[in-house]
């Protein structure tokens, strides 16, 4: 069991399943319509499967004005709608709801325009984060967010949560690297934000639409920059006897001045899982590892490396290799992108995505591990460590309810811990229906009552991506509403169903019944 809720179903909307299938054709005869039930049950969840609903239909359009046409007619039949890309949310943000339909973009995936002149792509949001260095890369530029699963996600999915990626300490994320957006409203209405270049006249609304997570509109079409790509990049791979060595590496790498392209973090269990699925020679006697990479001419990459090198020393490293050849270095960063598939091999994990600053980088890491000790669970630690995106992966096993109740108020918890640490409660992966109740740790009522007045302003009736990103249970919900029956199922303890405690003093075996 979960105590993630979901709204429930308009019954109404329920019974209308069959006439509203047969309009949306009509209406979008060139889009894709799945309405059977094996065709609908892959929708049913994105990358966080724990949660799953089934859809009541799922819509693949081909163009913005098919899209247009869908949304001026659910808005005008009170249907829900929830965006989708390629479904790789690790926070819920495209899990349906049975009233819903699934409106996904993954066929509108053409690169539109690539303009190297300005440095700048035109791309539908249904194309794939990689396929724009690829289709840029023969002019000699890339798009720099660069996002562990960017062979899979796509353009609108990294708007709507501001993906970031293991070189966004360099290049910043998506927010950072987006120019224009084309947005469908649910009525229909068709907007450009932006245009082609840095400064564009009118009010600035990218930011406001990036990291909205589908809850203000539906993005067709982006502008994004393009880079020139670097002369040539090389990481080098450090071990250490302590995860508080490197990450007080960490720190001391940034106060120097020097800015690499990216600094990644593994901990032991996440090394050893790593080298096991790709042999990329990392140091398994190590209890943590930094990849460092550096661009720019040979002899600026051999200077900041050597002084990266001098920087580790201070810290007891007990190894250190540099890449020496492009084939290394690919392998280096082989590993680090398998790495949430590999450990899905191993086990069911909740992965965490919370920021800190890098001043706490230390205590962040202990009390990510005392919390996941207090709650019986093992954590993997992999995370983005230059611009303190962390991302630990609880395992847990999703066969068992009880750990799954156990597993979110865990995951709860590190959160809460990255909010009292000076950070926030995500950096790239959106808050979707996993962190939703956690918002007002992070905002006053004032904040979250000026959200909720710019989303009714676009959405009136909420019929985008309802469920999501805004608190149901409330400030004054104690935390999260935990049925002690389900929770104490298998340990013959006498519960009082409903009641609500703190959890962690009843993780602790504190409460008393």
């Amino acid at each position: 069991m979960s105590t993630v809720t979901l709204p429930d179903p308009d019954r109404a909307v329920l019974a209308r399943r069959n006439e509203v299938v047969k309009q949306l054709k009509k209406l979008a005869p060139q889009a894709v319509m799945i309405a059977d039930l094996e065709g609908r049950r892959t929708f049913e969840s994105d990358a966080l499967a724990a949660y799953r609903r089934l859809p009541l239909a799922v819509v693949l359009p081909a163009s913005t004005e098919e899209v247009s046409a869908i949304l001026r007619f659910c808005n005008e039949n009170h249907v829900k709608v929830v965006p989708r890309g390629a479904g790789t949310s690790l926070c819920g943000g495209a899990t349906p709801l049975e009233d819903s339909i699934v409106l996904c973009l993954s066929r509108m995936n053409k690169i539109l325009e690539i303009d190297a002149a300005n440095r700048v792509a035109r791309v539908e949001a249904g194309s794939t984060n990689i396929s724009i260095t690829q289709a840029a890369s023969a002019q000699g530029f890339f798009y720099a967010p660069d996002p562990s699963s960017q062979v899979a996600c796509t353009v609108g999915g990294n708007i709507a949560t501001n993906s970031g990626g293991a070189h966004c300490l360099k290049y910043g994320v998506t927010v950072n690297n987006l120019l224009a957006v084309r947005l469908v409203m649910i009525d229909g209405e068709i907007v450009d934000f932006g245009g082609s270049h840095l400064d564009s006249p009118n009010y600035d609304f990218l930011p406001l639409i990036t990291g909205s997570e589908g809850q203000l509109g539906v993005v067709t079409e982006a502008s994004v920059r393009l880079l020139a790509a670097p002369e040539g990049a090389r990481p080098v791979l450090i071990g250490f006897d302590s995860a508080q060595a490197a990450a007080s590496c960490v720190a001391a790498i940034i106060a120097s001045g020097i800015v690499p392209v990216a600094i990644e973090f593994m901990d032991r269990p996440a090394i050893h899982v790593c080298e096991h699925f790709v042999p990329a020679g990392y140091p398994l006697d190590a209890e943590a590892a930094l990849i460092v990479e550096v661009e720019g001419s040979e002899d600026e990459i051999e200077y900041l490396l050597e002084k990266i090198e001098d920087i580790a020393q201070d810290y007891n490293p007990i190894s250190t290799r540099r890449s020496q050849s492009a084939e290394e270095s690919a392998l280096i960063w082989k590993g680090r992108k398998a790495a949430f598939g590999a450990i899905g091999q191993v086990s069911d994990y909740m992965c965490m995505d919370g920021v800190i600053p890098l001043s706490a980088l230390s205590a962040a890491l202990e009390g990510v591990s005392q919390i996941c000790r207090k709650y019986r669970f093992d954590v993997a630690n992999i995370f983005h460590a230059g611009d303190g995106n962390l991302h630990p992966l609880v395992l847990y096993d999703a066969n068992d309810p009880g750990q799954l109740e156990r597993v979110e108020l865990c995951g709860a918890e590190i959160l809460k811990l990255c909010v009292e640490l000076g950070g926030c409660l995500t950096g790239e992966h959106g808050v979707g229906i996993e962190k939703r109740e956690l918002m007002y740790e992070q905002f006053t009522d004032e904040d979250i009552d000026q959200q909720v007045r710019i989303k009714e302003e676009l959405d009136p009736a909420w019929l985008l991506n309802p469920g999501k990103v805004f608190p149901i249970l409330g400030r004054d919900a104690l935390k999260l509403t935990i049925d002690l029956t389900r929770l104490e199922a298998g340990r013959g303890d006498a519960t009082r169903e409903g009641e609500l405690v703190d959890e962690a003093a009843y993780i602790e075996g504190e409460e008393t019944l």
